[in-house]
């Protein structure tokens, strides 16, 4: 059985974080184990080291003219704060996103969309309004099954 829990007011918490935007209209599926290899070899090349998951952050929003504006970006974390990055990288050495809805999913990767819409029935039914950004920490992968964590940051009152 299939059992995707849902947690509210969580938070994500990333250090030295290296990220890459992607273009989404010339992505095909080795431009992202590509860019991602890329990402390994900066971080190696500069003296650190990868630790932890990728994480990949998503959001998208209709533009005015109907167009969608999709930003996607891959962020892997080092064991050091790399100085002098230059584009087409980042580098934060604390990223903190709070009062998150949460999803951990664990299946086959193709099924991971229905991580995502639960959380997002969830926040339907619960009256939360969401920011429209997701950040997928991908826990543990192999050949036919995943676990992920799935972060959607709940809009504030500013």
């Amino acid at each position: 059985m299939n059992i995707i829990n849902v947690e509210e007011n969580k938070t994500l918490k990333l250090q030295n974080v290296l990220s890459c935007k992607m273009d989404f209209s010339e992505i095909n599926t080795g431009s992202f184990d590509n860019e991602i290899n890329k990402m390994n070899v900066f971080i190696s090349t500069h003296g650190a080291k990868q630790i932890g998951p990728l994480i990949q952050y998503s959001s998208f929003e209709m533009k005015q003219n109907g167009e969608a504006d999709v930003d996607l970006q891959f962020m892997l974390q080092s064991d050091n704060y790399i100085n002098n990055v230059k584009a087409p990288y980042r580098m934060e050495s604390v990223l903190r996103v709070k009062n998150c809805l949460f999803a951990r999913y664990t299946g086959e990767e193709k099924s991971i969309k229905y991580a995502y819409d639960k959380l997002g029935v969830y926040a339907f039914e619960n009256e939360i309004e969401l920011e429209g950004a997701s950040y997928t920490v991908f826990v543990n992968r192999d050949e036919e099954v995943i676990s992920a964590d799935i972060f959607m940051p709940i809009k504030t009152e500013e």
